[in-house]
């Protein structure tokens, strides 16, 4: 901890990302005066073992979270609503992980590698959707190369997406498949071992799924693209953790994969991995835990020709896609 640093309170903090959001700010050296941990009230008084030492998580109350410099919220959209623009009137800036400001055109939604002179100056900043944020990592660079007129994503996602209990679900009804009971499924509308599902939140009335739509609105908006066409097919897979994401675009001017390649390997807080010959792609199980986003499967889209690539992207949801985004949103806002 240190005197000159920012006190720092954690609304959500025994949740899965909650408990990442701790490690990262240890993990980034964030300078911290202090740490103040919130949950609900049968969470509260219970003791984290932390990077920082043991510490006790508190209940909530709005005039003790006000009391910090950053506020990191990893609740629900509904708890957020209520409270986050309350606690940013005494002068806190607030960083919510919930979808309850990202489409409010006064709040900005930020992925600091791409937009985040955004954060500075702002008490209320928007944290994007896991999946938007491991997709947009890569399609920045691009974007700022050769222009986008089209972009198509199906999205591979971790059952860690879900939360903690669903994990738990996956681990207990694969252990029922593998022993020949019947398995069942609470979290997920099918059982999830050894099965895709091509559901993720609710059904809209144009036949995507909301969690497939908030990819469309929020890459127009981290992009600053409003009008950009945009699709994507959103499925739950049997990880535990990562998402990953078959990315298809149509280019506004002529890309050559290597040229992309070049970029890509070059754009902070992507790693490219695209060795085919050594077996060397993105996969959960090496992004897993791991900062960067990694690409790599490029090559020029057999449709649209010069100005088509395909690529493969994968991504750390609770890092990337929530936890790590929003430390470094606070970096940026809080300097």
């Amino acid at each position: 901890m240190r005197v000159d640093g920012k006190r720092v309170a954690i609304v959500g903090a025994t949740g899965a990302v909650g408990t990442e959001m701790i490690s990262v700010l240890h993990r980034r050296a964030f300078p911290l005066s202090g740490l103040e941990l919130f949950a609900s009230e049968r969470s509260a008084e219970r003791k984290l073992d932390t990077p920082f030492g043991t510490l006790t998580v508190k209940p909530f109350t709005l005039e003790a979270a006000q009391a910090c410099d950053v506020v990191l919220l990893a609740v629900s959209g509904d708890f957020a609503k209520k409270h986050a623009r309350a606690l940013g009137e005494k002068g806190a800036v607030v960083i919510d992980n919930s979808s309850a400001f990202r489409y409010d055109p006064d709040v900005p939604l930020v992925v600091p590698e791409i937009n985040g002179r955004l954060a500075r100056g702002q008490r209320l900043i928007a944290n994007p959707n896991c999946t938007t944020a491991v997709l947009v990592m890569a399609l920045n660079p691009l974007y700022a190369a050769f222009g986008l007129e089209k972009v198509i994503v199906s999205s591979y996602q971790a059952t860690s997406g879900a939360g903690a209990a669903a994990v738990e679900e996956l681990k207990r009804e694969t252990a029922n498949w593998l022993a020949g009971r019947e398995v069942g499924h609470e979290h997920f509308v099918h059982p999830i071992p050894f099965n895709v599902i091509p559901h993720i939140d609710t059904f809209q009335d144009n036949g995507y799924t909301r969690e497939e739509m908030k990819v469309v609105w929020e890459t127009r908006k981290i992009l600053d693209v409003p009008n950009l066409p945009v699709s994507c097919t959103a499925v739950r897979i049997p990880t535990i953790r990562a998402h990953a994401e078959a990315v298809t675009i149509e280019t506004a001017k002529p890309v050559d994969p290597a040229v992309a390649r070049q970029i890509l390997s070059e754009a902070p807080g992507v790693r490219l991995i695209d060795d085919p010959a050594a077996n060397a792609y993105p996969m959960p199980l090496t992004a897993s835990g791991a900062y960067d986003v990694e690409v790599g499967r490029i090559r020029q889209n057999l449709i649209f020709g010069e100005r088509g690539l395909d690529f493969f992207v994968c991504g750390d949801q609770l890092l990337k896609g929530a936890a790590l985004n929003a430390v470094q949103i606070a970096e940026v806002a809080a300097a």
